[in-house]
């Protein structure tokens, strides 16, 4: 068996299945730098309210979770259920904001950027407008694969382009749980120090579906907006979501009850 990076200098709270990172974006974007840094291979999750879920119901993922360098809440469902512990996450830290800030970062380093996932032609486009924002970004891969489809030999070969391009910072959008899981399994054959899996940031990156403005963003109905956009898509996804989060609130509360007896 594979050796587990190394602790995060930090306890991670757990909330609803999740051990959770409680650092604030900027104190986020420190540990990627000094993770980047001590050069381990690893990878970060941004987990939202879905992502609990999914934990919950796959036997896979704790295990996955805990090889994870460590995991970001990025969801305010999570930050607000620790509003009433001794101790809290201090704030929601968006996947879709820190992508474009460790871009920043590796401008200025000179870290080697690989984007791995999203629908044809979204990381080229995506490429594109964090070369204009950053034009010292190195960009050093762009792939797009289907592992439905893909034989181990062509997953191989993508892991072998991965290493030749040598990148310390990998986006991987290959939705949720799929990237993780996969992550989690070639992370050591990667080489990777910083594997983020980022969800639909590419998406937004290259315009293909819109952010929401940001005083929703802050006051944590992101959620929402994007419902009222892809409704068809999401109404399902969603409503499983909130019956989810509904039942872990009453298990809190019950629990609560019970410590103080």
């Amino acid at each position: 068996m594979s050796t587990l990076p190394a602790a995060a200098p930090f306890e991670p709270i757990w909330v609803w299945g999740l051990p959770l990172a409680p650092l604030t974006f900027q104190q986020t974007l420190d540990e990627i730098k000094r993770r980047v840094d001590v050069g381990e291979p690893g990878f970060v999750i941004t987990a939202n309210l879905h992502y609990a879920m999914l934990t919950a119901r796959d036997p896979r993922l704790p295990e996955v979770n805990n090889q994870a360098h460590f995991i970001g809440a990025d969801g305010m469902p999570l930050v607000w259920a620790t509003r009433w512990r001794n101790h809290r996450l201090p704030e929601r830290v968006a996947g879709s904001d820190l992508v474009p800030a460790i871009c920043g970062e590796a401008a200025k380093h000179g870290w080697r950027v690989f984007l791995l996932g999203g629908g044809p032609g979204i990381g080229e486009t995506a490429a594109e407008r964090l070369k204009e924002r950053f034009p010292e970004l190195q960009i050093v891969g762009i792939e797009a694969p289907n592992f439905r489809t893909m034989t181990p030999e062509e997953e191989q070969q993508l892991i072998g382009r991965i290493r030749a391009a040598n990148p310390q910072v990998m986006f991987v959008a290959l939705g949720q749980p799929v990237g993780e899981v996969w992550l989690a399994k070639h992370r050591e054959a990667l080489g990777v120090p910083m594997c983020v899996q980022i969800g639909a940031s590419l998406d937004f990156l290259a315009g293909k579906v819109q952010r929401a403005p940001r005083w929703i963003q802050k006051i944590g109905m992101e959620w929402f907006y994007r419902l009222s956009r892809e409704p068809k898509r999401l109404i399902g996804r969603y409503s499983s979501n909130a019956w989810f989060a509904f039942r872990m609130l009453l298990k809190d509360v019950v629990t609560s009850r019970d410590n103080r007896k």
